[in-house]
C-alpha cells in the first residue's frame, strides 16, 4: 500500500467515525407560512389591514422520487431543525467518502496497468 492510499484509507476511517455519531436525521427544508382562510370576516380578508394566520412552519423534502411536505408544530420545531443539520452532515461525509473512496480506485487502476 503507497502512502497515498494510507492517507485516503486514514480519511476514510475518519468519515466512518464521524458517520457513527450522527444522530436521528431527516431530509428536507423549513418554511414559514402565513395563511389566509375561508371567513369572509376574518381579519385575514381586512381590506386596508389584513393579517393572516401564521406563522406556520412546513416541512418539504422528497424520498423515493415523491415529494411530501407536512407541517411541524412549533413544539417540535427544533428537534426537526436539528434532524435536518444531521442530515446534510449525513449528506457531506458520504460525498466526502465517495470521492476519497474513487481517487483510492482510480490510483488502483493506474498501479495495476
Amino acid at each position: 500500500m503507497n502512502k497515498t492510499n494510507a492517507s485516503v484509507d486514514k480519511k476514510i476511517q475518519i468519515i466512518k467515525e464521524k458517520l457513527s455519531q450522527i444522530g436521528e436525521m431527516r431530509p428536507g427544508s423549513i418554511s414559514k407560512q402565513f395563511n389566509v382562510c375561508g371567513n369572509k370576516t376574518c381579519r385575514c380578508k381586512d381590506p386596508i389591514n389584513p393579517k393572516k394566520h401564521g406563522p406556520y412552519y412546513q416541512l418539504s423534502y422528497v424520498s423515493q422520487g415523491k415529494s411530501t411536505s407536512r407541517f411541524i408544530k412549533l413544539h417540535l420545531l427544533k428537534q426537526v431543525q436539528q434532524e435536518i443539520k444531521e442530515y446534510k452532515k449525513f449528506k457531506a461525509l458520504t460525498e466526502s467518502w465517495k470521492e476519497l473512496a474513487l481517487k483510492k480506485a482510480d490510483q488502483a487502476l493506474k498501479s495495476s496497468s
